[in-house]
């Protein structure tokens, strides 16, 4: 009698923890929504975690405490337009379809990083710049796996900050909508993001927060260049090149006042997602991700001696449409409190051809083949360095070139017509900075990193992307 009281009495107060604790793993096994937001021509040297004496960046910084920032990661391409292709379809430019700027949309076969997500259970959204098909397309939102979409559709709209219209799906038709005359589009594409994450608090999501900040048009809501004005008025970084009217972009009197507002004003509407993810009790099991699409600008009043100033491409060579480190290095942060550690650095190599086979692990993904990329999740969970498969870039503007890394090596390779004309050879790890190159001295290394070039690309059968 006293044994099967003490079991009964036992079993009664057992339950509740055992309960509680299938909970508890429950909670923890359930699938982590997934927050990706990209900058638009953000330098690797913008950020105050990657050393900006200059530009504030407190919410930034706060994330890479809170979990991961590598030193050594590459966007997908020079410009915007392959570079985001890359990142969605897994594949370095010398296969993916899209493979420079211009209006080329994702083709029907492309199956991309959304599709993916929401074959396992997510439900997706899109706000700000798509730039990967416009209306009518093989690549607009809503073929390509989007549930939701506030933005733009098309590159050139993205370089203002203040469009009279942007795009939304409705009735499951990408369809123009105005934007508010008071509203500037960051501000309403953060919104829209936050309404979105707020209606879908019961099921795994992603978003992929697109902004087009800090390019290229140096427009700026007063409350954020005010905090880099003087009390009277001027900047406080002068002396300053004015951009005066008249021009593709509107006049800015401040042009690096404007882009380091730009940068601050883009921090802000980040503190204010991860604000809102804390109150809707989402953040410890949410991945937080933010990169660039490739290296800092040098448009819309913005000159050579501002990059210079704000040491935008940190210490490396190059920019924006350079396939030198300060053209493809850039910030990559990734928080998860229920999965990673916080406050690491890693000097792991990874790219944006990585993210969709990491995510897709993270995420509970069905195993893809035929990526470019592998996933990063045993670098982000390990201790130990782990060696990644060789990286490959094509760039055709200005004639074409081809990059590859190989470990510490890399190469650049460029063309007169259609043919090879010279290739220049760099030791990243003595020579961050690409001064010195030494394909003269080491012909065997070249003659290897040529033969990697090859190997991985695979020629494109749109016109656009031929060599010539």
């Amino acid at each position: 009698m006293i044994i099967n009281i003490f079991c009964l009495w036992l079993t009664l107060f057992t339950a509740p923890l055992l309960m509680a604790q299938v909970k508890q793993k429950q909670a923890t096994q359930k699938q982590p929504n997934i927050v990706f937001i990209l900058a638009d021509d953000l330098g690797y040297g913008d950020l105050g975690c990657y050393g900006s004496a200059r530009i504030r960046t407190p919410h930034l910084d706060a994330l890479a405490k809170s979990g991961v920032r590598f030193t050594r990661f590459y966007s997908g391409s020079t410009v915007c337009a392959p570079s985001r292709a890359s990142l969605m379809t897994g594949q370095h430019t010398g296969h993916v379809s899209v493979r420079g700027n211009g209006e080329v949309p994702l083709s029907a076969s492309d199956k991309i990083l959304p599709q993916y997500l929401k074959e396992a259970g997510y439900t997706t959204g899109l706000f700000g710049k798509w730039g990967l098909g416009q209306k009518d397309t093989d690549g607009v939102p809503e073929k390509k796996g989007w549930d939701y979409f506030s933005g733009l559709l098309h590159h050139v709209e993205g370089h203002y900050q203040k469009p009279d219209s942007g795009w939304q799906i409705i009735n499951g038709v990408s369809s123009r909508v105005a934007i508010p005359d008071s509203q500037f589009s960051n501000g309403w594409f953060t919104q829209e993001a936050k309404s979105f994450i707020s209606n879908h608090t019961q099921q795994p999501f992603f978003v992929y927060l697109a902004f087009t900040l800090p390019h290229a048009e140096l427009n700026v809501p007063g409350k954020y260049l005010d905090t880099y004005l003087n009390p009277s008025g001027k900047s406080i970084f002068e002396p300053e090149i004015a951009h005066v009217p008249g021009k593709h972009y509107g006049p800015q009197p401040f042009p690096k006042a404007a882009y380091a507002a730009m940068i601050t004003q883009m921090d802000s509407y980040v503190g204010e997602l991860v604000d809102l993810l804390k109150k809707k009790n989402l953040l410890d099991n949410t991945i937080l991700i933010f990169t660039s699409d490739n290296g800092t600008h040098k448009e819309g009043g913005r000159i050579q001696d501002d990059i210079a100033f704000f040491k935008s491409s940190g210490e490396f060579r190059g920019a924006k449409r350079d396939l030198y480190e300060g053209g493809i290095r850039v910030p990559f942060i990734i928080s998860w409190k229920n999965g990673l550690e916080k406050n690491i650095v890693k000097q792991d190599m990874g790219a944006f051809w990585d993210l969709l086979p990491t995510l897709g692990e993270m995420a509970g993904t069905k195993a893809i083949d035929k990526l470019d990329g592998i996933s990063l999740l045993p670098a982000l969970k390990g201790k130990n360095k782990v060696a990644h498969p060789p990286l490959y870039w094509e760039f055709y503007e200005g004639g074409f070139k081809q990059a590859v890394i190989s470990g510490s090596w890399k190469a650049i390779r460029y063309y007169k017509g259609e043919e090879p004309s010279h290739t220049e050879l760099y030791n990243l790890a003595a020579d961050p900075s690409e001064k010195n190159n030494l394909a003269l001295q080491n012909p065997e290394k070249r003659i290897e990193l040529e033969a990697i070039m090859q190997k991985e690309r695979t020629p494109s059968t749109n016109p656009l992307f031929k060599i010539k």
